[in-house]
């Protein structure tokens, strides 16, 4: 296995980590409305550059719907 010749000084082992302790801010644009977001990114609402991609997510009322609210079928 492969060993240094020589000892790295405490000097240069810390400016070699210090090297990337700098985090990148992250990119952020306006949307057409004028909101700021991050880019790439499917909006809230599920439009992505303008075009409806994914449906906006809808809440269900209590009662209505399947067998929720204590109701069963077939008696």
């Amino acid at each position: 296995m492969p060993n240094p010749k020589r000892k790295h000084t405490r000097s240069r082992r810390d400016s070699r980590r210090a090297a990337n302790w700098k985090l990148d801010a992250v990119p952020v644009s306006k949307d057409k409305e004028g909101r700021w977001h991050r880019p790439h990114t499917i909006s809230p609402e599920g439009f992505y550059n303008g075009i409806l991609v994914r449906p906006p997510k809808t809440k269900k009322k209590a009662g209505q719907g399947g067998a929720e609210g204590g109701e069963q079928k077939g008696s």
